[in-house]
């Protein structure tokens, strides 16, 4: 993901089986934000990157963990 100086938009670069595909989107209004900065290098999970492209600003967003029970209590095994 590349975000422009102004952030006002932003391109995506990834590769499927075919090749690389570019995929392009530029805000009327607003900006995205993320809390990435110019120089760093990031991974971004699925759902970091949705947040981003609905205009969410991830730097306040809080992550919980997902509560699971243990493996053998999940599958009915005493």
């Amino acid at each position: 993901m590349f975000l422009n100086r102004r952030r006002t938009q932003v391109r995506i670069l990834y590769f499927d089986r075919s090749g690389y595909c570019v995929w392009a989107k530029r805000l009327e209004q607003g900006r995205f934000h993320s809390d990435v900065t110019d120089t760093t290098k990031q991974r971004l999970s699925w759902s970091e990157l949705q947040l981003i492209l609905e205009g969410i600003d991830t730097r306040f967003v809080r992550r919980f963990k997902r509560f699971s029970l243990p493996l053998e209590r999940a599958h009915g095994v005493s």
